[in-house]
C-alpha cells in the first residue's frame, strides 16, 4: 500500500512536513497545500519558501497547483520543474466558494468540454508527471461517468478521487458507489481520499476495495500524526512521542513567524483535529482557545497530557 499526506491549506506546510517526517513515519507523498501562479510573479515568497528542497529534506514531496487557465499551470510547472519536481498535481477539489466562482479548484468540473481543452494543453506542453486531485461532480453523482472517460484519455501519473460533490465539501459521507465506479473504469491508476481517519477505517476501506493500492489521508493524519506507523504494525501514539512532536513544532514555528499570537493561531488550529486524541479534552480545548501567551498555552497543553490519556478511538468525526 502506498499512503499520501493530503494537502491541507494552512496546515501541511514545509515546517509540519519536517517535523512530521522527524518524529514518525513519513507517508510514501506529501502533497502540498495548492500554489497559484500569478501573473507577474509565478509564485510568491511563501510559495517558494514551501517548496524548496532545503526545507523539506529527505522527504518525496509533489507541489499541486490551483489555476483555471492553463497557461498559468503551464508557467508554474515550467517553474517547479527548475526546482527539480517531476511531479504536479491538478488541483479539481477546492469547493471553496471564492474558489469556484472564479472557475478553479472544484470549479472546473463544471464545464467538462473546457476542462478537456485545459488538459489536452498542458499534456502537449509538459514532459512531466501530472496528476490530478478531483471530486466526483459540482451537484449530482450522475456528473462522474463523463469526468471518469475525460481523465480516461490522459496518461495521468495517477487519479486521486475524493467522492463528494462540490456541494459537499465535507459533509456527509463519501460516496463509495461513484468511486467503485472509478475502480471499475479508470484506466489511470487510482487513489482514494476521504474520512480515513483511524487503522479501523482503511483495514474497512481495503476490504471493500482490496485491489486499490494508493490511499490518500488528510484529517486522520493531522489528528493522529502516528497514524502511518500504527498502519504499519509499529508502535502507535504515546504521550511522550505526541509531546515531543508538539513541542518540535512550537519551537520550529516560533523560529520563522513574528510573534507569538502568529504560533498560538497555528497551534489552536492544530488543536481542532488533535483535540479527538484524548479521553476527555472539552474543558483543556476552551482554555486553549482562549490562551492569549504562549507560556499559557504551553501549560495548558501539559495539564491536558498530565490527566487526560490517549483514547482508543476507531472512529473520529469532525
Amino acid at each position: 500500500m502506498n499512503y499520501y499526506f493530503a494537502p491541507m491549506e494552512g496546515i501541511t506546510g514545509h515546517i509540519y512536513r519536517r517535523v512530521h517526517g522527524e518524529c514518525f513515519r513519513s507517508p510514501d507523498k506529501y502533497f502540498t497545500p495548492f500554489l497559484v501562479p500569478g501573473t507577474k510573479k509565478i509564485f510568491r515568497n511563501r510559495e517558494i519558501q514551501d517548496i524548496l528542497p532545503e526545507n523539506n529534506p529527505g522527504l518525496t514531496v509533489v507541489p499541486q497547483i490551483l489555476t483555471g487557465k492553463s497557461e498559468d499551470f503551464i508557467r508554474g510547472a515550467r517553474e517547479l520543474q527548475r526546482y527539480g519536481f517531476q511531479e504536479i498535481n491538478l488541483n479539481l477539489g477546492c469547493p471553496s466558494g471564492t474558489v469556484v466562482a472564479k472557475g478553479k479548484g472544484s470549479g472546473m468540473l463544471a464545464d467538462p468540454d473546457q476542462l478537456e481543452a485545459f488538459l489536452d494543453e498542458i499534456f502537449s506542453a509538459l514532459d512531466l508527471k501530472i496528476s490530478v486531485k478531483t471530486r466526483i461532480g459540482l451537484e449530482e453523482p450522475e456528473e462522474f461517468s463523463r469526468l471518469l472517460t475525460l481523465f480516461n484519455r490522459f496518461p495521468l501519473v495517477e487519479l486521486i478521487v475524493h467522492p463528494r460533490l462540490r456541494k459537499d465539501f465535507y459533509k456527509g459521507k463519501p460516496d463509495l458507489e461513484a468511486f467503485a465506479l472509478a475502480v471499475r473504469e479508470s484506466k489511470n491508476p487510482l487513489c482514494y481520499n476521504g474520512d480515513l481517519f483511524s487503522k479501523e477505517m482503511v483495514r474497512q476501506f481495503t476490504e471493500q476495495f482490496p485491489s486499490v493500492d494508493r490511499l490518500m489521508l488528510g484529517r486522520g493524519l493531522v489528528a493522529n500524526p502516528a497514524l502511518l506507523n500504527e498502519l504499519y504494525g509499529e508502535h502507535g501514539l504515546s504521550k511522550e512521542s505526541f509531546l515531543h512532536f508538539h513541542d518540535r513544532l512550537v519551537e520550529e514555528y516560533r523560529g520563522v513567524m513574528s510573534g507569538d499570537k502568529d504560533v498560538l493561531f497555528k497551534m489552536k488550529e492544530l488543536w481542532f483535529y488533535m483535540s479527538h486524541l484524548f479521553t476527555s479534552p472539552e474543558t483543556y480545548m476552551k482554555k486553549i482557545k482562549k490562551a492569549g501567551s504562549l507560556a499559557v498555552y504551553e501549560e495548558i497543553v501539559h495539564a491536558l497530557l498530565r490527566e487526560q490519556e490517549i483514547a482508543p478511538k476507531t472512529f473520529y468525526t469532525f
